[in-house]
């Protein structure tokens, strides 16, 4: 669909969630529970705010963004994930403002919220399939060529555009080797004719113009007939790995790997993110908890409160990282990682790793811009320079900044590396963050991490 219709459907939907919400909340007010005159305006401020709350959470959510609109399984996932951040933000501004809002109001005009918007976007889902079951598909397809390509395009049409129908592939059957899950048509001469008298919409070319120079007059026959012709170029023939394609001017532009963190605008959002969390950790738990932990730190060995050693960021670039102190003051802290029973942990340092306690102080670096309150945990300099002789991909994951927690660590790997195969493990879940980093799985990490701690990690020590 083009960018004209999904900007007419984005607006559609904002609009209907809007007037939703607007009904809800005018429903409670006028008919439940009655507000005086006295405070009516301050309600007012509450149906302003609470728009401007979702339209933000719609916008960290990506709620409204292309194929979260046009393909409505993911738009119910998408709403649900809206409408947890949406009700989080609410509390907090209810908390802020202090401002006692009827609770009785708050909790019923948010749950018929999300039950009225739930029950759209089922019978969207229920009109859908009953359009797609009465009509059929919406578009038929041909494929040129047979191969590996070929096959993927075709799995990828039945499981995620439903509306398409392949009819199947033009090839010459003596290059087939293998049984087809759809039928060789005929030869590639024959695709266009095939596909101006059976009314095919697109067809789909896995051979290269440079293998048989009769794919771009195929091309020229194609469009005269109004039937769109594209190319499917299978990249794996210059990189033998999944790859990423960017456009600059024009011109395609072929990276290993997706990196959603090199988009200015999620670059924004995280670091939003991670500013409103760790000025939210330092003032209402760093600020009261820091001198405890600093007292009884004293109290049990010799020593300064905070460890600060510096370690690898984002770029290879040096930082100090703050931590509160574990060990016994030693030589070797800046090159010796910290083992299981290692006899440099303190009895109430033992406590603070198992808790996490002692990591609270990154927020610290968080704010300061040096970390990520998500991310890779950051290695000693030492390790840095050991591990990257190791492992190819080890200085992948300083693309991006180092985190206080991580895709890493919620998967069971921290702690003490003792192999190869544990660190290779570690560095591909670091990657595959990084590749696949959205607002919500930065706030699923920080539930697993919370979730982790509190049920024990065998890896903590």
């Amino acid at each position: 669909m083009n960018s004209r219709y999904s900007n007419l459907f984005r607006f559609f939907f904002v609009c209907v969630d809007l007037l939703a919400l607007y009904l809800v909340q005018l429903f409670f007010l006028s008919y439940i529970h009655r507000i005086p005159v006295s405070a009516s305006s301050r309600y007012l401020l509450l149906f302003i705010v609470s728009s401007m709350l979702w339209l933000l959470s719609a916008y960290f959510t990506a709620l409204y963004i292309d194929k979260g609109v046009l393909s409505f399984e993911v738009f119910v996932k998408r709403t649900i994930r809206c409408l947890a951040v949406f009700f989080l933000a609410m509390v907090m501004f209810i908390f802020f403002y202090h401002y006692p809002f009827s609770r009785l109001f708050v909790l019923a005009s948010f749950i018929s919220f999300g039950t009225l918007l739930m029950i759209m976007r089922s019978l969207m889902l229920l009109v859908g399939w009953s359009m797609n079951r009465v009509h059929g598909p919406s578009k038929r397809v041909v494929i040129v060529g047979y191969n590996e390509v070929a096959r993927k395009l075709t799995q990828n049409f039945s499981t995620r555009e439903r509306n398409t129908l392949v009819d199947g592939y033009f090839e010459d059957p003596a290059l087939v080797d293998q049984l087809s899950p759809l039928p060789i048509i005929g030869d590639i001469d024959e695709c266009v004719s095939y596909a101006v008298k059976n009314n095919i919409n697109e067809i789909y070319s896995t051979i290269s113009p440079e293998m048989n120079t009769s794919i771009y007059e195929m091309a020229q026959t194609a469009e005269r007939s109004l039937i769109r012709f594209k190319f499917v170029p299978d990249f794996r023939f210059y990189i033998n790995r999944n790859t990423h394609i960017d456009y600059i001017d024009g011109m395609p532009v072929l990276s290993l790997r997706s990196e959603p963190l090199e988009d200015p605008t999620n670059g924004i959002k995280k670091r939003f993110f991670d500013i409103v969390f760790s000025l939210f950790v330092i003032v209402f738990v760093l600020s009261w908890l820091t001198p405890i932990i600093a007292i009884l730190i004293k109290l049990n060995s010799k020593g300064p409160v905070f460890f600060v050693q510096p370690r690898s960021g984002k770029d290879n670039r040096q930082f100090k990282c703050f931590k509160f102190r574990t060990l016994t003051v030693n030589k070797e802290a800046n090159t010796q990682q910290v083992t299981r029973n290692d006899s440099r942990i303190t009895s109430l340092g033992r406590f603070l790793r198992k808790t996490n306690l002692d990591e609270l102080p990154q927020f610290i670096n968080v704010l300061l811009g040096d970390m990520s309150v998500v991310g890779p945990r950051p290695h000693m300099l030492a390790h840095t320079e050991t591990y990257s002789r190791l492992l190819d991909e080890f200085m992948v994951r300083h693309f991006i900044k180092p985190g206080v927690t991580g895709w890493a660590q919620v998967n069971g790997f921290r702690g003490e590396i003792r192999g190869q195969e544990q660190l290779r493990n570690r560095i591909g879940h670091d990657i595959w963050y990084m590749e696949n980093w959205s607002l919500w799985l930065d706030l699923k990490i920080c539930f697993l991490t919370v979730y982790t701690t509190l049920r024990g990690d065998k890896n903590a020590f």
